[in-house]
């Protein structure tokens, strides 16, 4: 099983839109260059997270989307499966017929076991929970810079 661009863009471009949204719609462009994802995708994704009523638009000048709830309330899981992303680790598809017509593989359990455990994982996440953490690892980063930069600068003449 493996996540692909379509979930990890939707999940990126949703923190994006937490941490700059609240006082004004954003734009998908300014989503689109700062974290480097094709506008004409992230109109294909944000299309479909508004349908499914994650994000709300404004539209026109100022126009852009804002979450359709606070980030607390919007798991990753909900991103990821508005998108149409499978969290499905299985053959079949989960329908038990990876041997033919009504046989399950001998593995079949274990893979339904291990997309259980991912869906209840990604739905115990919140996006609050991904802004905090890119809120600290991005303030971590400045602490990191100005220590850097702390050191005395010499300049030959």
């Amino acid at each position: 099983m493996r996540l692909t661009t379509k979930g990890r863009f939707a999940v990126t471009a949703m923190i994006d839109l937490a941490i700059r949204g609240g006082k004004a719609p954003v734009t998908l462009s300014s989503i689109s260059e700062r974290q480097c994802i094709s506008l004409s995708y992230l109109e294909q994704l944000f299309g479909k997270l508004r349908r499914n009523n994650i994000v709300e638009s404004v539209r026109g000048p100022g126009g852009g989307y804002y979450l359709a709830r606070p980030a607390n309330k919007i798991s990753i899981a909900e991103i990821v499966i508005a998108v149409d992303e499978p969290l499905d680790a299985t053959k079949c598809g989960g329908m038990g017929n990876c041997k033919g017509e009504s046989k399950p593989c001998l593995t079949h359990e274990l893979w339904m076991g291990l997309n259980e455990k991912i869906l209840g994982y990604l739905q115990s996440v919140t996006l609050q929970q991904q802004v905090e953490n890119a809120n600290k690892q991005h303030s971590d980063s400045s602490v990191v810079a100005l220590k850097k930069l702390s050191k005395p600068l010499t300049t030959s003449a």
